[in-house]
């Protein structure tokens, strides 16, 4: 069996970039939503992708962004993978995803099997459908978790990946039941909102090895 891909999204240090390649993340999640507390400014990210190694995925995180200010921060940052967390049509997905080499990942809530059906409009458009939880407060990074349950038996379409909820203490239990390719933890792996913890995301990174 492959290896879980693991991504840590939400980072805003130096400090944090640097634990999670060295605990083994193989993406890095970097947020320019600004009403997110773990959002960073495009000359941020710009610092902060200059850290990251070339064996892992950088991911430039928008929601709702127009197509020119996104097109700019992808050509300041250079991410490997955008990542839309918005309101975001398949079909815009798909236009994108034709005229850019850089891959387009799509998050999407799913509150019931309904929702899980209802997403799977974007198969085709994106290279990745990254289920969440419910939007609440914010479109992610809200500590909730899905109803696992969902997708332990999905016959998914399209490469796919589990966020929403996922801690040191969970993500086991979720890469057990779902069989999840991918996990991705931001608020999970935090003292404080926005405030990542190294110990904490080493100790996630172990738990998804150890399963």
């Amino acid at each position: 069996m492959s290896k879980t891909m693991i991504k840590i999204c939400g980072l805003s240090t130096p400090e944090t970039v640097r634990a999670a390649v060295a605990a083994g993340a193989t993406h890095i999640g970097l947020n320019l939503y600004e009403p997110s507390p773990r959002s960073v400014t495009v000359e941020q990210a710009v610092e902060l992708r200059r850290l990251i190694p070339e064996h892992v995925q950088a991911v430039m995180l928008t929601v709702n962004m127009d197509a020119e200010a996104t097109g700019r921060a992808a050509t300041a940052i250079r991410p490997d993978v955008i990542q839309f967390h918005g309101a975001e049509t398949p079909e815009w997905c798909a236009a994108l995803k034709g005229s850019t080499p850089i891959k387009i990942w799509k998050a999407v809530g799913v509150k019931d099997a309904s929702a899980l059906a209802t997403s799977q409009r974007f198969v085709g458009a994106v290279d990745m459908i990254l289920y969440d939880a419910p939007a609440g407060k914010l479109p992610g990074g809200n500590g909730l978790a899905l109803d696992w349950s969902l997708l332990a038996d999905f016959d998914h379409k399209a490469p796919w990946g589990l966020a929403g909820g996922l801690t040191p203490e969970n993500v086991g239990e979720a890469i057990t039941q779902t069989k999840a390719p991918l996990v991705d933890t931001s608020s999970g792996v935090e003292s404080a909102p926005g405030i990542k913890d190294i110990d904490k995301i080493e100790a996630f990174c172990q738990a998804v090895r150890q399963c």
